[in-house]
């Protein structure tokens, strides 16, 4: 047997990471501005994330959710006190298109709705019709029943009231940050706007901050520079620093149903020592205040650039835009230089390094980065 070949994949091996280097099995040193997708949020095999995770694989690793788990009551106190929702309930489950999946699904059993509006060139997954193939009424929320989806131009808000003033929409769910669209920033008087009409009109708003989340923007959530509180919230990604997990923040405005919602790994013991270990290292590291500082240096020397047509981005999410296609420069960049970077469509580089990115380091970025150009 193989692995189903559906990746392409750059002929390099990472055997080994600390902070933000990656070494490949020939010992050869990268600078990694792109977190594995902006997956590594407090830097690589961070000495208190690995010994918090060899001690409770010491303990115990995983049993199921139908018993007590303090370690999910301790993860939610810390989640809530760092990102400014105390009030608001976590449920915990494994991956990004997981969280947004439940998040939909709890908004329709909210208001009995079934559409949902969403964004042009938003990206939030890859899965849906899990349930749809599921023979059990129990488990569906009436949007599974017909699903239609309405997609408007993104910050846009009067085609977003057009839509939703027909009061048929269930939610509306947006990202903090458009991440596969582009690094597309929305504005704070569009979110302002569009959290207002959600609440005229009953709509559930969901943002999806699986990517922009998690102190990654320099704020715990990017809809945070709008000042606005959305319903529910999806969060991944930096959640784990490498460890697979998600979850879904619930306003309480939400009554909580026994057997509403199901996860069979969701919160297990691991991954909620992982997740307790990233918010440590947050908190002690001020990596938040790290992004903003070191994301607002980048993107002041990028926009110096002649070559780029456009920098985006807040704090270290960022997209540098060009008029010709890219994959020759960023082949240089990995090849030569040693520095991995992401990509979105043909013509945008995308930045998503770990949090704990040094001043130094941006500015060895931006030498290597000049070198190609």
């Amino acid at each position: 047997m193989k692995p189903f070949d559906v990746y392409p994949l750059w002929p390099i091996e990472p055997v080994k990471a600390q902070g933000c280097k990656v070494y490949d099995k020939n010992g050869v040193e990268y600078l990694d501005l792109y977190g594995g997708h902006a997956v590594i949020s407090i830097g690589h095999t961070h000495p208190h994330y690995v010994k918090m995770l060899t001690e409770q694989l010491n303990k115990i690793a995983f049993y199921s959710n139908s018993v007590i788990n303090s370690l999910q009551d301790e993860y939610a106190e810390k989640l809530g006190k760092i990102s400014g929702y105390e009030d608001y309930s976590v449920f915990m489950v494994n991956s990004g298109a997981e969280a947004n999946e439940n998040a939909l699904k709890l908004a329709s059993f909210h208001n009995g709705r079934k559409k949902v509006l969403s964004f042009k060139q938003a990206f939030h997954g890859r899965t849906f019709a899990a349930v749809k193939v599921t023979d059990n009424a129990k488990y569906l929320a009436p949007i599974n029943e017909n699903m239609n989806v309405v997609f408007v131009p993104f910050n846009d808000i009067e085609a977003v009231k057009e839509v939703l003033y027909k009061k048929d929409i269930s939610s509306v769910i947006i990202e903090g940050i458009q991440g596969i669209g582009g690094i597309q920033v929305p504005t704070p008087a569009f979110l302002q706007e569009l959290s207002k009409v959600c609440k005229e009109t009953g709509t559930v708003l969901i943002l999806d901050e699986i990517q922009s989340g998690y102190g990654r923007t320099g704020k715990f959530f990017a809809h945070q520079y709008a000042g606005i509180k959305p319903d529910i919230i999806t969060i991944a990604k930096g959640m784990g620093n490498g460890f697979p997990i998600s979850g879904v923040l619930i306003s309480p405005e939400f009554k909580a149903v026994h057997g509403q919602l199901g996860t069979t790994f969701g919160g297990n013991q691991l991954a909620c020592a992982a997740a307790i270990a990233v918010l440590d290292v947050m908190k002690e590291e001020n990596l938040i205040e790290n992004a903003a500082n070191v994301g607002k240096f980048l993107i002041e020397e990028l926009k110096k650039f002649p070559q780029i047509k456009e920098v985006r981005g807040h704090g270290l999410m960022i997209g540098l835009e060009f008029d010709e296609p890219i994959k020759p420069m960023r082949d240089k960049l990995l090849f030569e230089q040693k520095v991995f970077t992401g990509v979105t469509g043909i013509h945008i580089f995308r930045l998503l390094p770990p949090l704990c990115l040094s001043m130094e380091e941006a500015k060895e970025f931006l030498i290597r980065f000049k070198n190609i150009l």
